[in-house]
């Protein structure tokens, strides 16, 4: 009797804790900015030219190489964030026949 009180007794204890880890809250996750922003572009399959870093830009956008990349975030980072996805033009390099294949893939938020 008295063991199988101690059974159920220990049980109990080991039931209890295991329901506290597993219902314990889990820190939130830290993330930097690009990758957060890369992210987001991914859910919606649209490139926010305000927060995408030059990787993503790169690799998202139909005749955007690393250098012109790199020139849209200078712009950004020179001039503030885009007001629209015209203002992409401004870009040295970006014509508007790349603007035009790009512009449903694009996003100013």
């Amino acid at each position: 009797m008295r063991k199988s009180f101690l059974s159920s007794l220990l049980f109990a204890l080991l039931t209890s804790a295991s329901v506290a880890v597993t219902a314990a809250p889990m820190p939130p996750a830290t993330m930097d900015a690009p990758k957060m922003a890369s992210m987001q572009q991914q859910m919606t399959d649209k490139v926010n030219i305000n927060t995408a870093d030059a990787e993503t830009l790169q690799k998202q956008l139909s005749g955007i190489g690393m250098g012109k990349a790199n020139a849209i975030v200078a712009y950004r980072e020179t001039n503030g964030e885009f007001t629209s996805v015209d203002e992409l033009i401004e870009v040295k390099g970006i014509g508007k026949a790349i603007l035009e294949k790009n512009r449903e893939k694009l996003v100013v938020q």
